[in-house]
Formats: C-alpha cells, sequence, structure tokens
C-alpha cells in the first residue's frame, strides 16, 4: 500500500500515536471506573473526564510540535475549513487518526479481554442514555463538538506557550464531558467513537457521533474563519 503522505510522514505518526492514546487511556477509564469497587457516579464522571482531560494536554504538549496534534478527524475537518490547517493533511491526517482509534479499539478488546464489564460496556463505547432521544444526542454532540473545536482553533492561533494550549483544550474537554457524557457519552471525536463501536460491534446511533461531531467542527471553521481578521492569517497555526 502506497503510503497515503509521504513528505509528512512525521506529522502522520503523531496523529496516529496522539488519537491510538486519546481512544486507548479515554476509554479504558470508561471500564476501569465500572472495576473499581464503591465509587459513586460523580466519581466515576470525574475520573473519566479528568483521563480524557489529561491525555489531550500531555498529547498536544509532547506531540503538538509534531503535527498540531488534532488527534480528532471533525477538528481536522473544522480546521482545513478555517484555513488553519493546510489541505494537503485533511486525508493523511483522517487516514492516520480513524487507524489510530481501530488499533486502540483492538488493543482494549485484548488487554480487557478478562473482564466481562469490558464486553457489557462495549469496550467503553460512547451511547446515548435512556430517555435521551437520537435528535437531543446530535444537537448535544454538536454543540460540544462546536466548543471544543472553537477551543482548539483559539489555541492554535492565539497562544504561543505549549503548556497553555495544551491546558486551555484539556480543560474545555474535561468540563464538556463532565457535562455532557451522562447524556451522550461525550464523544465529540468520531476516531473516538469509531475505534470502539466497529471493534466491539456495536453500532448503535454509531451516525451519530460521526455525523454530529463534523456538524460542529465546520461550523466552527466556518465562524472563525468569518471571524478571523485578514491581517492575522500568518499567526502560529496547525501547519
Amino acid at each position: 500500500m502506497q503510503y497515503p503522505c509521504s513528505s509528512c510522514k512525521k506529522e502522520c505518526l503523531s496523529e496516529f500515536v496522539g488519537t491510538f492514546l486519546l481512544v486507548f487511556l479515554g476509554a479504558s477509564s470508561v471500564i476501569v471506573s465500572a472495576l473499581i469497587p464503591e465509587i459513586t457516579t460523580a466519581e466515576a464522571l470525574a475520573f473519566i473526564a479528568f483521563t480524557f482531560g489529561s491525555t489531550v494536554s500531555l498529547v498536544i504538549f509532547f506531540l503538538g510540535k509534531y503535527s498540531g496534534a488534532v488527534i480528532n478527524p471533525a477538528i481536522t475537518l473544522g480546521a482545513t475549513f478555517a484555513k488553519i490547517l493546510r489541505w494537503k493533511y485533511l486525508i493523511p491526517y483522517l487516514f492516520f487518526q480513524i487507524m489510530g482509534g481501530i488499533v486502540a479499539g483492538i488493543t482494549l478488546k485484548f488487554v480487557f479481554s478478562s473482564y466481562p464489564v469490558a464486553s457489557s460496556l462495549e469496550l467503553g463505547s460512547t451511547e446515548l442514555a435512556k430517555g435521551v432521544n437520537p435528535i437531543l444526542g446530535l444537537i448535544l454532540e454538536t454543540i460540544g463538538t462546536f466548543i471544543l473545536t472553537i477551543s482548539t482553533l483559539l489555541s492554535s492561533t492565539r497562544i504561543k506557550n505549549a503548556k497553555f494550549k495544551a491546558l486551555l483544550v484539556g480543560s474545555t474537554l474535561s468540563l464538556l464531558i463532565l457535562l455532557i457524557s451522562p447524556l451522550t457519552g461525550a464523544s465529540f471525536n468520531p476516531a473516538r467513537s469509531v475505534g470502539t463501536s466497529v471493534v466491539s460491534g456495536y453500532l448503535e446511533n454509531l451516525y451519530i457521533y460521526i455525523l454530529a461531531p463534523v456538524f460542529g467542527a465546520l461550523i466552527a471553521g466556518f465562524v472563525f474563519r468569518s471571524l478571523r481578521e485578514d491581517g492575522k492569517r500568518n499567526l502560529v497555526c496547525l501547519c
């Protein structure tokens, strides 16, 4: 198979590794929280939110210098539409982000194969809570992705310090998970949902976790691009 981007191997490897870590560690926190005896729902939610947020922060801090650490197909589309990410990276990034998510799902299945709770949780797949219909789920995931994408675009163009970039995006994700996860699982990332759902075979409402993040990120990209001043196009970006 021909390498999708022969001139950006370092960037693609960074996106693959970053997405793998996000999906593997994030979904692992969902499974592990279910294995901890006497943990409360609030404590489990806080643990999951912290794991996802801190993982994103660490990935941005350590891998951001190589690829921008987008690690999210939806935000990749939003950043490209906003002219923050170069078009030549679009397809390679999407490919390696999705592959990173799927490999993470395979790894999760291998690591937690002896734990029945992992199967009952579909390897930590995102799913709608009881009483949440698909339309509401679509709206919530769109709004969450919009906010996360705006946070990512602002950090990439307005903040030069890698630590502050990581802190902004990571804390935004953690907060969104705390607010929305009890209703939808708070994906905001097609690679995160596809990776666990495809490997576990849990495909119910998967379309929501693909379409909603794409909608939210594209809307964010359009808004950001519209409001961005023409004279500031040469600021530090995910290039």
